[in-house]
Formats: structure tokens, sequence, C-alpha cells
């Protein structure tokens, strides 16, 4: 498998899991609001899935956004700087945001290990191990942590374009 194919795959993959988190969240959140209000009742395991859903869909959503290049920006030093010192300051803040994705990625890797070791449970109403669940946080810091490293060398055309035009 070349990286273009791989990295398409990675790409469906993460739009996939994101539509279907939100389609969850939305369907289990109306089917709550529904019993709630209809018949005084609610099932019981909801709440505590659609905080972990929450957390699966803003690292999806995060992961995306790195892919997109449309995270959150500062970028008040870039517009006083010349097209050269503009590159440069583009490749050091996606070199810092990696290595501080990647850090992430390494200490949310010891955590699901030692929730595993603990041998935690997701949910107080049913046998589920919370490492599973919490397995986004390094996956999605990781590879976050890579789109920055590699953006840093690979600047879109876009950054270029602006650094032409300046």
């Amino acid at each position: 498998m070349n990286l273009d194919k791989l990295l398409l795959w990675i790409r469906r993959l993460e739009d996939g899991l994101l539509t279907v988190v939100l389609a969850v969240m939305l369907l289990l959140s109306g089917i709550q609001i529904l019993m709630r209000n209809l018949f005084d009742s609610g099932l019981i395991w909801s709440d505590p899935l659609l905080k972990l859903l929450v957390l699966w869909a803003a690292m999806l959503g995060a992961m995306v956004a790195t892919r997109e290049r449309n995270h959150i920006n500062i970028d008040v030093l870039s517009r006083l700087l010349g097209p050269s010192a503009r590159h440069l300051q583009y490749i050091f803040v996606q070199l810092i945001s990696a290595a501080v994705s990647l850090l992430l990625a390494y200490q949310s890797a010891r955590f699901v290990h030692y929730e595993y070791l603990d041998g935690t449970q997701a949910f107080s109403f049913a046998a589920f191990p919370a490492w599973i669940t919490e397995l986004i946080l390094p996956l999605g810091f990781g590879l976050m942590g890579l789109r920055f490293l590699t953006q840093a060398f690979r600047p879109a055309k876009k950054v270029l374009t602006e650094d032409k035009q300046a």
C-alpha cells in the first residue's frame, strides 16, 4: 500500500467515524429528550455514553481540522513579517505544534496503559474496559503530531502563495 492510499484510507476513516459519532450523539440525545419529557424515563447508559462520544467528537474534529489546516491560529506576528521570515515562522510553529501533540500522545498513551493495568471500567453499569474508550487520545494526538511535522516540511500551497503575495 503506498502512502497516498494510506492517507486516503485514514481520511475516510476519520470522516466516517466523525459522521457516525455525531449521528449517534444526535440520535441518542433526541431519544433521551423524548423519553424524559414524554415518559419521565430515560436510558441509564446514554448520559455516560454521550460524555464519551463528546470526547471522541472533539478528538476526531481536531484531527480533521489539523488535516485541513483549519485549526486555531494566532497569526499576529506573521502579518508583520516578510515572506522569508513568515515561512520560517510557519515551520517553527508547525514544529512546536508537533512537539506538543506528540508529547500529549505519549502522556495519554501512558494514561491509557495505566487504565489498562488498573482494569478501570468505562461505565458503572457495564463491564467495559475504559482503556478502549480512551484510545482516541494517544491515536488522535499522535496523528495530529505527525501531520504538524509533515506540514512543517511540506507547506500548503496556500502558505506559499501568501508568501509570494506579501
